[in-house]
């Protein structure tokens, strides 16, 4: 129970941390606590990160997280890096996070396949 609510705790700073540099938000306070509800608590931190850096910056994928990632499910993923890409600040680069966002899922299921 410890570990649960530390990683809990590890996401939500996360979430808190992309919100403290993109405070305008788009989306409708109920879809913000439905996907922490239910997608980002299928991810460990150390994940979330790892496809957040990939997808909105030039991190390395770390192939362990794969899993996890799969795991979440395509539209938990779709819709947390939609949530993301909504900031003011990174309008206008979303067919580029679009792109990256589903070569790491590609990528990603196709390791889970073989593992």
């Amino acid at each position: 129970m410890a570990k649960l609510s530390s990683h809990v705790t590890a996401l939500f700073i996360v979430v808190a941390l992309v919100c403290a540099f993109n405070p305008v938000f788009s989306v409708e306070e109920a879809e913000a606590k439905s996907l922490w509800n239910t997608c980002l608590v299928k991810i460990t931190p150390k994940c979330a990160l790892n496809i957040i850096y990939v997808v909105f910056g030039n991190g390395t994928l770390i192939e362990s997280c794969c899993h996890d990632f799969v795991q979440e499910g395509k539209v938990c993923h779709d819709n947390l890096i939609k949530y993301i890409a909504d900031r003011p600040s990174l309008i206008g680069r979303e067919i580029q996070f679009l792109k990256k966002r589903d070569d790491v899922w590609s990528h990603c299921v196709s390791i889970s396949k073989t593992a």
